[in-house]
């Protein structure tokens, strides 16, 4: 009862309404959100502090910034679903709110469009050298099919497109990455791309802030030839699974492709299946179909494991001394 009553009261008020209105369009830090309200950053701090506390607002830093969004789970979630119907579309407020909300994310992908740019030769050049893309995305799917995905989490996510591919499949998707500058990108794509059921985070891929058996599915897609230890992701993406949860691995076959590493950052050169399938055990998966796409210079490979469920260790019942048990 107290927790409904700290939500409804957290959220009894003019501006709180409206902030409640633009965070469920998404990701937002308080410079964006004191610039769409015209209101003063200490102020518009306090109401979203209160929010947060009341359990109507998820907050997450990213370096020197924080990003706001209305609650995913919890009291405060639910009430925030059940309050933001109530708001009447046709107020002038509001609808001055989100026209400035679409000046933001105009801005943002402006920005993001910038660094994509600035980096495209050197991921056209990468390009080049293997499979198309669509065939990638293909196999994905193809990997999902007839799965019933609550909660995606993407790790390394990049520009975010595996969030965009599975989107129609899931109820959910995380994607993180330590990248600002890649989640600049991500967040912009998925917000022209209207999936607010998909968010970006940043975080280290071998300490997910996530916590264990939370996701249905996992994908680390292009990202283990970078990983100064690969095994320990591989280890990190089993905790997050659910017991019967999928995860995708794509990487690289190996190769001779030395200047990858000079050039593009590349700490391995491809991985043995045996050597993927190891980590894979060790981190109480079961190794699953491979599908092999075979590209100009390199053959992309997707990897597929199943989380195993825990099996509980009990102790033998007490046996009587006729052997019989008790």
């Amino acid at each position: 009862m107290e927790a409904v009553l700290t939500g409804l009261r957290a959220a009894a008020e003019p501006t709180r309404l409206r902030l409640l209105s633009l965070l469920a369009q998404g990701d937002l830090t308080v410079s964006e959100l004191t610039h769409i309200l015209g209101q003063s950053q200490p102020r518009v701090s306090r109401h979203l502090k209160l929010m947060c506390e009341a359990g109507l607002l998820d907050r997450f830093p990213e370096g020197a910034w924080v990003f706001y969004r209305v609650a995913a789970k919890g009291v405060g979630a639910e009430m925030a679903r059940a309050l933001l119907p109530l708001l009447p579309a046709g107020d002038p407020q509001v609808a001055l709110d989100l026209q400035r909300l679409e000046g933001v994310r105009a801005a943002r992908a402006a920005r993001a469009q910038d660094y994509f740019t600035a980096n495209a030769e050197r991921w056209d050049e990468m390009r080049s050298l293997h499979v198309d893309d669509r065939e990638v995305e293909k196999a994905l799917l193809a990997a999902v099919a007839g799965r019933t995905i609550h909660d995606l989490v993407d790790m390394g996510t990049g520009t975010g497109r595996v969030m965009e591919v599975l989107a129609p499949y899931i109820e959910r998707g995380i994607g993180v990455d330590l990248s600002r500058e890649m989640l600049a990108v991500a967040r912009a794509n998925l917000e022209r791309a209207s999936l607010r059921h998909c968010m970006v985070r940043q975080g280290d891929i071998t300490q997910l802030p996530l916590p264990a058996a939370s996701a249905d599915a996992v994908t680390i897609h292009q990202v283990l030839h970078y990983a100064a230890d690969p095994a320990a992701v591989v280890a990190e993406a089993a905790r997050v699974l659910r017991p019967g949860g999928l995860l995708m691995i794509v990487d690289f076959a190996p190769h001779q492709l030395e200047a990858l590493r000079d050039e593009h950052a590349h700490r391995r050169l491809g991985f043995a299946d045996a050597e993927v399938a190891g980590w894979l055990r060790a981190a109480g998966l079961e190794p699953g179909p491979i599908t092999r796409l075979p590209g100009r210079q390199l053959t992309v490979v997707l990897w597929t494991a199943i989380r195993t469920p825990q099996v509980s260790k009990t102790m033998p019942e007490k046996m009587t001394s006729t052997g019989a048990q008790a």
